[in-house]
């Protein structure tokens, strides 16, 4: 090996693009013509790059609210007034508290509360089938054959666990889909579902209540029992099913067996005019449930609501599907606000893409995930901004395109997780949290 080129091979720059995965394989770096001692100068310096350790964050917990099917970004954050009608179609435009933004007019409420969150008008993929586009907005990564990824919710489980006796990941009402799922990581970091949606007369959270007849102590020692059970098979099997299973149950016990726990789920102790202002509806209800859980501890929320694959009838979809979560979404915007929880709160609204510029023959819009909208509120974001643009009919992103990696990377800076730290997955394969993204400051506070 030459002079130039060794001096290369020991720089420590180098090294770091040499090494994410090649630290792995001493012969692998013997075979670049590195010494041991070069292994451990090159370990030291690739160190002192980065620290990969957690972070205080700005944000203590995350409300995800995704609206599954495509949501048309003209017919809500990113409408083109200006545009010929077949582009902006028939619907009109409500002013915002952010000069010079506009909605669109089924979202007056969230227009008047504008002034409390930060708009990307220039989210960006390459993913046209609902799948593939629900991937990237759960995970930060596009699908890959070779692996599944893990959610947000199960890294953020991975990374911190539970706080006050509470699951750390909560989905509302139901694990939406397959990629708000553990991926790779144990199935111990799996999400608790509600089971039935809290807008449900007689609602009530699966498998959280006493049994009928079975008191507290018959409760103990029922668990004592189990404990016994448990032990036995650890000692003659070791497997991710029964950690995972172990985790499980110690989770349950301890939200069964903890009143403040099991009452953060009881949403008939909110006060009923707070309900009225949330709407007595399905995204009423589900987002007060988000307030009360992560007030209560729970560090990643999960919600859906509505269904946006508007392929026809645009118009009278929006008119039908928008009121209830234009109310619901602006009552938990001040809600946070007013109990000082917003800025520790990010609350998050994404699709899994936008719609296509122009009107269809169906008064609809098809898929397009060339360019569209995500929302953004409190946990250490601006207020009252509009990040990126889309060009004048909406068709791609003018300034500043963000991608889910982008995205992802920056909403993990806020809870203090360093998104490009890596996870060791099956196989002793370690895979970055997020690949390739960046944080986007410009829309931190």
């Amino acid at each position: 090996m030459g002079h130039v080129e060794a001096s290369r091979s020991c720089n420590p720059t180098h090294f770091r693009r040499l090494s994410r995965r090649g630290f792995l394989s001493v012969g692998a770096l013997a075979g670049a013509g590195l010494t041991l001692p070069d292994l451990f100068r090159l370990q030291s310096a690739q160190a002192d790059l980065k620290d990969y350790s957690n972070f205080e964050g700005t944000a203590k917990s995350v409300i995800h609210i995704f609206l599954p099917g495509g949501m048309a970004q003209q017919e809500s954050f990113d409408p083109k007034p200006y545009a010929p009608i077949e582009y902006r179609g028939e619907m009109k435009q409500v002013k915002t508290k952010i000069d010079g933004h506009l909605f669109g007019e089924s979202l007056p409420k969230t227009a008047a509360i504008a002034d409390k969150l930060t708009i990307i008008n220039s989210m960006t993929h390459g993913e046209a089938a609902h799948e593939r586009g629900t991937h990237n907005m759960f995970t930060g990564y596009r699908p890959s054959p070779a692996i599944q990824y893990p959610s947000i919710g199960s890294v953020i489980s991975y990374e911190y666990g539970p706080r006050n006796n509470l699951p750390p990941y909560v989905c509302i009402p139901n694990q939406p889909n397959e990629y708000a799922g553990t991926g790779y990581l144990s199935s111990s970091y799996a999400a608790f579902s509600l089971g039935s949606d809290p807008a449900s007369n007689g609602f009530k959270v699966r498998d959280l209540d006493m049994y009928t007849g079975i008191d507290e102590s018959r409760f103990a020692t029922r668990r004592s029992a189990l404990d016994a059970v448990n032990e036995h098979f650890r000692s003659i099997e070791k497997s991710d099913k029964l950690a995972a299973m172990d985790s499980f149950y110690e989770r349950a016990y301890s939200l069964i067996s903890s009143p403040k726990a099991r009452e953060a789920f009881d949403i008939e102790k909110e006060d009923g005019k707070l309900r009225d202002s949330y709407g007595r509806n399905q995204a009423g209800a589900r987002m007060l449930m988000a307030r009360r859980l992560v007030e209560a501890g729970v560090r990643m929320v999960n919600l859906t609501y509505g269904g946006w694959d508007m392929h026809s009838g645009i118009v009278a979809g929006f008119k039908r599907q928008m009121p209830e979560f234009d109310q619901a979404f602006s009552a938990l915007i001040n809600d946070l606000d007013s109990r000082g929880l917003l800025d520790e709160t990010l609350v998050m609204v994404s699709s899994e893409f936008g719609r296509t510029p122009k009107i269809n023959k169906d008064a609809g819009r098809d898929h397009w995930p060339k360019v569209f909208s995500v929302a953004l509120a409190g946990g250490g974001v601006k207020r009252g901004f509009v990040y990126g643009t889309s060009d004048s009919t909406a068709t791609e992103p003018e300034t500043d395109p963000v991608g889910p990696e982008d995205l992802f990377t920056t909403v993990y800076h806020t809870m203090g997780i360093v998104a490009d730290k890596e996870i060791m997955a099956p196989g002793d394969r370690p895979i970055e949290i997020v690949d390739g993204g960046k944080v986007v400051k410009e829309i931190l506070a």
